[in-house]
């Protein structure tokens, strides 16, 4: 199963590489955010990240709904969120 998971952008890192980094339930990863380059993203924005992408700008709280709902998911949620600790871009 693929599943998006929220975090929140902390600082942008590259904006050449199109690269910020994200915490993810207390673990902070490099994503890309090339794809969001038209959303003006900005340190505190959450945003929907897929194997180390950020896929859409969400509000803080779709971001909790997401969370929330994930959670109860159980396996799939912590296998989402072992693919982010899992996620290399640097």
């Amino acid at each position: 199963m693929c599943l998006g998971i929220p975090g929140e952008v902390v600082e942008l890192l590259d904006s050449n590489r199109h690269l910020a980094k994200v915490d993810v339930a207390g673990v902070r990863r490099n994503i890309n955010i090339d794809l969001l380059e038209d959303e003006n993203v900005v340190p505190g924005d959450w945003v929907l990240i897929h194997v180390g992408f950020a896929m859409a700008k969400i509000d803080e709280e779709e971001a909790r709904r997401a969370l929330d709902d994930l959670q109860l998911m159980g396996r799939a949620y912590t296998d989402e969120v072992q693919a982010v600790i899992e996620s290399q871009i640097a």
